[in-house]
């Protein structure tokens, strides 16, 4: 009549009351043990953490909903943040198979001295991992670059020549462009590709990568001098590949794809 449901007439309005299951205190600590070391970590990523763990232990996986409930009831999620987006997508930079495509890009970590270390990485655009990186603590250079690609390309083939053409997709910086590094790029097998004119976005897998290293380890560590940062960053790097579960790999870590796909 008044156009509004007659349940919600009968509704009481208060606090959300969770069930509880016998086993919710064990995997309550289970979800502790994982935030205690992984405080940026939402409800799926601590799913997947869980569930790695219980593996190892015999036991069956958790559901995400159980968990998000265990940590809804227990203050344990993490702040919801408004994503906008005020650019219009130009590409789509993920591929399907591995060694079709690789990122790389260049980013800063302030320590708390005032010094800076300056980093820079070289992404598989299909199994998310880091194939190298380079830190040093002054500016990065154009022959730093070139290391960068013969690491990537050494690790990945256990030689200084790629199969076949890969796609070599970077920012428009001048380290990037400089001739030496598209003459060994062309030399190793690799395709220079450039993002266009102010569009950092079109080499969006690498932006996500350094937001989720500062936000996963630089923002959680002691950074307080370059000493000390450039003696951590292998550490983050090889966690970032064998631990932290990506939504893009079915919350898999890069190693844990790989392993599972070349099989």
């Amino acid at each position: 009549m008044f156009g509004v449901h007659p349940k919600s007439i009968y509704k009481v309005n208060g606090p959300k009351k969770f069930y509880h299951k016998a086993e919710d205190n064990e995997v309550l600590e289970q979800v502790r043990s994982v935030i205690s070391l992984r405080p940026t970590y939402g409800y799926k990523r601590v799913t997947a953490m869980v569930n790695r763990l219980r593996f190892t232990l015999g036991h069956s996986k958790i559901n995400k909903k159980r968990i998000y409930r265990i940590m809804k009831m227990n203050g344990l999620l993490l702040p919801k943040s408004e994503v906008t987006r005020t650019h219009t997508p130009t590409g789509k930079v993920m591929t399907l198979h591995s060694n079709t495509r690789w990122c790389s890009d260049c980013f800063e970590i302030k320590c708390f001295n005032g010094e800076k270390v300056f980093v820079s990485f070289v992404l598989d655009t299909c199994d998310r991992e880091v194939i190298s990186f380079i830190s040093s603590a002054s500016a990065l250079l154009a022959t730093d670059i070139e290391k960068l690609m013969l690491k990537a390309v050494r690790y990945r083939f256990s030689d200084y020549k790629t199969p076949r053409t890969i796609e070599f997709l970077s920012d428009r910086g001048s380290i990037y462009r400089a001739h030496s590094v598209k003459n060994l790029a062309k030399h190793l097998g690799l395709k220079s590709c450039y993002t266009a004119a102010y569009s950092p976005e079109s080499n969006g897998m690498s932006e996500a990568l350094v937001k989720t290293i500062k936000r996963d380890y630089v923002y959680n560590s002691d950074c307080f001098s370059a000493e000390v940062v450039l003696k951590m960053i292998k550490g983050w790097f090889e966690d970032y590949n064998e631990n932290a579960p990506h939504s893009g790999l079915g919350m898999k870590s890069p190693k844990e794809y790989l392993l599972i796909n070349q099989r």
